[in-house]
């Protein structure tokens, strides 16, 4: 028997007891139904996390500042250090809100600099606005962040801020269009936003500054403006009016632009190297991977649920193939005494225990694909409405390839037992069974 007459025989006996099939694919069915799902939200959140640390900063950029001592990190009372600065205000747009750490010098800089592996490193300027405005319209409080180098920031009209541009130029947040007198996103595009800041005897400075896009809420600060180097230098330089300028050298982070390409053992090695200066560096990707990490693990005791199914499934098809060679006993017989080899016998049982799980996987993949694309929508529009771009439940083919391949191979398994019981049938004794 050729190959192909092989194949199409196994089919053709998959279907001999269509009640048994049935049952057996639908075991198999709920196994690769809950792979597919579970897979797919995974790819799903990963993915909306991946192209939120995009949005954030790039993979080769480290945000490097003073390690943190002992104490510190564990929340014991510290000694006064005359050299800390404010780290992220808590309350934007309220002096003295926020958290203290010990400042970043041009000479710090230099050694961080210094260090192989670190191509550019640019100081953090702490900025603090009063407000924003539009026109004559209400003030609202925001909070300020530069774009760091290979930044993509998730817009919904516009363009980010050219960073290399002498133009002062800001993205708004989504937040913030309507409550401006804007009538939608694009029509902020191109506007003038005024934005006010103080210096330190509280007289108040307003500069002014164009707006390129509208960036859509995800991780970041939903009331944040994005700033290009020139407009952040501004408002630094508004902030610190009448400061002595052998004052102005203190930062709480610096941006530290690394060699490309790099490798993830490359970047290893470039925070050993801050650790052991006396610095703590540290990428977007590790700020969020706690939340890769959580959603892996419930991906993970998800598919356990999943494969437990698979294995019970399995049991199925044991049972169907058993049940298929004692019942034709005498077909077995017939066939080894007409030349089919053990191995064209054992073949035939085993390609119908692969049909069983093709079978289960496809339908169940193409069904988890259909419900998994109608929630992810639904919930998109109503409960995850928040979040743009985020697709909680997103499916890799390669994965699903490898999911029905993975349940196959069970499948297979599976059937080995009952292949291998009819590969070893005595064509006598075969034909003469009852």
């Amino acid at each position: 028997m050729k190959s192909i007459d092989l194949v199409a025989t196994a089919a053709a006996n998959t279907f001999r007891s269509k009640t048994r099939t049935i049952l057996t694919v639908l075991a198999i069915f709920v196994g690769a139904f809950t792979l597919t799902l579970t897979n797919g939200l995974g790819t799903g959140i990963n993915r909306f996390i991946d192209d939120t640390v995009s949005s954030i900063g790039a993979a080769d950029v480290l945000t490097v500042s003073k390690a943190v001592t002992a104490g510190a990190a564990s929340g014991a009372p510290q000694t006064y250090d005359p050299d800390s600065v404010a780290a992220g205000a808590t309350d934007p747009g309220r002096p003295g809100a926020g958290t203290t750490v010990s400042a970043l010098t041009d000479a710090d800089l230099d050694e961080i600099a210094a260090i192989p592996g670190i191509e550019r490193v640019v100081p953090a300027k702490a900025v603090q606005i009063d407000y924003v405005q539009h026109a004559d319209g209400e003030r609202y409080v925001v909070g300020a962040g530069a774009l760091i180098g290979g930044q993509t920031p998730q817009l919904s009209a516009g363009t980010a801020p050219t960073d290399s541009a002498d133009a002062l130029e800001t993205a708004i947040p989504a937040s913030l269009v309507e409550p401006l007198g804007f009538s939608d996103a694009a029509d902020a595009v191109g506007a003038t936003l005024t934005i006010a800041v103080s210096d330190p005897v509280r007289t108040p400075h307003l500069v002014e500054a164009t707006i390129t896009g509208v960036t859509e809420a995800a991780f970041t600060n939903t009331t944040s403006l994005t700033t290009n180097t020139a407009l952040e230098d501004a408002l630094f330089a508004a902030q610190n009016t009448g400061v002595p300028p052998d004052q102005l050298d203190r930062y709480a982070s610096a941006s530290a632009t690394l060699a490309t390409p790099t490798t993830a053992d490359e970047i290893d090695a470039v925070k050993t190297a801050l650790t052991d200066a006396g610095y703590f560096g540290q990428t977007v990707s590790d700020q969020l991977g706690t939340f890769k990490a959580v959603i892996d693990g419930i991906v993970l005791v998800l598919n356990a649920f999943a494969v437990i199914a698979l294995l019970a499934a399995s049991f199925g098809i044991v049972n169907t193939l058993l049940m298929s060679v004692q019942e034709r006993t005498r077909e077995i017989g017939l066939m080894k005494a007409m030349g089919m080899g053990s191995g064209r016998v054992f073949s035939l049982f085993s390609l119908e225990a692969v049909m069983l799980g093709l079978l289960g996987s496809v339908i169940g993949a193409v069904v988890a694909i259909g419900v998994g694309t109608a929630v992810s929508a639904q919930l998109g529009q109503t409960l995850f409405s928040d979040l743009p771009g985020l697709q909680l439940i997103a499916f890799d083919p390669l994965s699903i390839l490898t999911t029905t391949v993975a349940i196959m191979a069970i499948a297979f398994l599976a059937g080995s037992l009952p292949a291998a019981r009819a590969a070893r049938a005595d064509p006598v004794e075969s034909l003469r069974y009852e």
